[in-house]
């Protein structure tokens, strides 16, 4: 399941588009089938080796050329190893939350970017976060937790201060707001509960196998509960 809307992105045939905290994945391979020509950055060497597992059993299926995969990289998002105006495309889902220097690396971002090219940023909705927060502090207080919570009106703001203009947003996933309530209120590190166990299942259900009726559940509770929180934003040519 993605975050990001590609149409709304306007992901193409020839775009460069980095990926930036690509985690397993699923933004670069869903690039890849429309032809861009994805970076996959990444802190984590493992979920990096999975990334270009996944997207050379792709060539080898016959999913893609061989020349679509622009690599993987291990790299850090305050000091991204691009030159400047290097993509047409750039995704940040679920990363800046991780950061303190958020700004900075918005910075990055937006260098890397070229002029009237587009970026999605995604990052907790602030009101099931706030939830999740108030109910289990280890949900937040942990290495490598969440540091903060963006209401929509402060990360649009931060993307104009880099001389990104905001084209829109929306919410996603709100089938998973009620995991993480739910597992926060028995202990966010107590995976042994039963109701917690099946929730899980339900949702690696809908991850697998799609089921029309439980994505347009989906889709109708995002607008009010969607855990994630989606931006749009283009460069402004005179940044």
């Amino acid at each position: 399941m993605l975050t990001v809307d590609f149409d709304r992105l306007d992901v193409r045939a020839g775009h460069r588009m980095l990926d930036l905290g690509c985690g397993g994945g699923r933004h670069v391979f869903e690039a890849l089938r429309r032809g861009a020509l994805v970076v996959a950055l990444d802190q984590s060497a493992a979920e990096l080796k999975d990334v270009r597992a996944v997207v050379a059993a792709m060539v080898d299926a016959g999913e893609l050329a061989t020349d679509t995969a622009g690599g993987v990289v291990n790299g850090d998002a305050l000091e991204l190893p691009f030159p400047d105006a290097s993509f047409d495309r750039v995704v940040a889902a679920e990363v800046l939350e991780h950061i303190w220097a958020d700004e900075r690396a918005i910075a990055e971002l937006t260098r890397v970017l070229r002029p009237d090219g587009r970026l999605a940023v995604t990052v907790p909705s602030s009101f099931p976060e706030r939830v999740c927060w108030a109910l289990d502090h280890d949900y937040h207080d942990t290495p490598g937790g969440h540091l903060r919570i963006y209401s929509r009106r402060s990360l649009e703001a931060r993307l104009r201060h880099a001389g990104l203009v905001p084209r829109g947003a929306h919410r996603a996933h709100a089938l998973h707001v009620p995991y993480w309530w739910l597992k926060c209120a028995v202990g966010v590190r107590n995976d042994d509960v039963w109701a917690v166990r099946r929730y899980h299942e339900l949702l690696v259900w809908q991850i697998t196998r799609n089921p029309r009726w439980l994505g347009r559940v989906d889709r109708t509770l995002a607008p009010a509960i969607g855990k994630s929180l989606v931006v749009y934003a283009d460069r402004d040519r005179r940044a």
